[in-house]
């Protein structure tokens, strides 16, 4: 949050920059950014305080969060999860050696899946 707040200050300056051309002393920007500020506070504490807590905002943020899933993110969810396919199994597959201590047995059944591991890093 911290970080797209800076990212916005910084374009607000620039859109003053641009817009203005230096017809405002350096107070006046001083000020204007500082009027920018306390209303993004404002905003935020206003969100965090009383629009958050609210039993509406609840319901339709989670009838919009269920409306998203079920139009666009089934489809990223299984793309993803075809994608990793191969990597999944063979770390199930690792963790199962890991939990019966045999991973030695794993590393010499398993050559493909244990470099494949090691390559992506979730194995040392």
């Amino acid at each position: 949050m911290r970080f797209i707040f800076k990212i916005n200050i910084y374009i607000y300056i620039y859109k003053i920059q641009m817009e203005t051309f230096n017809n405002y002393s350096e107070e006046q920007i001083q000020k204007i950014l500082q009027n920018y500020k306390n209303k993004r506070d404002r905003e935020n504490k206003y969100y965090h305080d009383v629009t958050k807590n609210s039993e509406d905002f609840k319901i339709k943020n989670r009838q919009r969060a269920k409306a998203h899933y079920e139009t666009v993110g089934k489809d990223m969810k299984k793309a993803s999860y075809q994608k990793n396919k191969e990597l999944l199994s063979a770390k199930a597959l690792y963790n199962y050696y890991k939990r019966n201590e045999k991973i030695d047995v794993f590393k010499e059944k398993h050559q493909s899946k244990y470099i494949l591991l090691l390559e992506s890093t979730i194995i040392n």
